[in-house]
């Protein structure tokens, strides 16, 4: 069996993109930013122009032309092959069903708060609590439009995931938040050895 190369969260977006029909990277790019993707995935246009050219090199899309608006520049229009199409399921099923540490740095400052004062955590954190509230008030917005549209749930597993995930970690803090306000968890305590 010919070995499938790693697909990057960008290459999976961009396969995923193609999937849908031909198009070419600038319009790709403009589709994830309305997409809001860029929340889930790192894009900007040159790392997009890299990974969709690696992903012909790769044998997963191909050029099916080449079309110029007045002074623009050539834009070169993929599709995605049977072979990238594949790789596409392979990867997504593999995300899916394989958890990762990702290493984010958040829980790393959880455990070294106490390096700071108590009145510091605890404002730090409402501030956090606060922009993650305001995380949720966008993508309820967000799920509301969807929904206005008839847009079918299937495609958008992520926003509903998200949501849930950001109200379970804002709770958390929140909790966090009036354990260390009330005493309940000491800030006083000798460091131990």
């Amino acid at each position: 069996m010919p070995h499938t190369p790693t697909l990057t969260p960008l290459a999976v977006a961009a396969l995923a993109l193609l999937a849908e029909g031909p198009t070419h990277p600038y319009e790709m790019y403009q589709t994830l930013v309305l997409r809001s993707e860029d929340r889930l995935v790192k894009v900007r246009p040159g790392s997009l122009y890299h990974t969709v050219d690696r992903l012909a090199r790769q044998g997963l899309v191909r050029a099916t032309g080449t079309e110029r608006e007045g002074n623009r520049p050539e834009r070169t229009t993929y599709e995605i092959t049977e072979e990238g199409t594949r790789a596409l399921g392979e990867r997504v099923a593999d995300i899916i069903a394989t958890p990762v540490n990702e290493f984010p740095e958040f829980p790393l400052g959880l455990g070294e708060a106490h390096n700071l004062p108590l009145e510091t955590v605890i404002d730090l954190l409402r501030n956090r609590v606060g922009l993650m509230r305001a995380d949720i008030a966008l993508l309820d917005d967000g799920i509301h439009r969807v929904r206005a549209k008839g847009l079918p749930e299937k495609y958008w597993l992520d926003v509903r995931y998200l949501r849930t995930t950001a109200e379970a970690e804002a709770a958390a803090l929140e909790a966090l938040i009036d354990d260390l306000a009330t005493g309940a968890i000491s800030w006083d305590e000798e460091k131990q050895h």
